[in-house]
């Protein structure tokens, strides 16, 4: 079954840990053990958002448990 990309995220629609994520990809690549790390955060629930930022389009995998950025939703409105 093909995979079908979703409507991007509204900037509106991101949370602090989305924000905290997305700081990151510009940066360079990430893993979610590196930004909950970084962040004093849970890993799993940061990779759960890394997730969902890849569904929408906006964060790509590398590889398992790598991602990098593909598209900042915020680059279009005010940050």
């Amino acid at each position: 079954m093909a995979s079908q990309r979703t409507t991007v995220l509204e900037p509106t629609r991101l949370n602090d840990t989305d924000e905290i994520i997305l700081d990151e990809l510009q940066e360079g690549r990430v893993t979610p053990t590196l930004v909950a790390e970084r962040h004093d955060l849970g890993r799993s629930y940061v990779s759960q958002r890394l997730i969902r930022l890849r569904e929408h389009g906006h964060a790509e995998a590398v590889t398992k448990g790598l991602y990098e950025l593909v598209e900042d939703p915020r680059s279009e409105g005010e940050r």
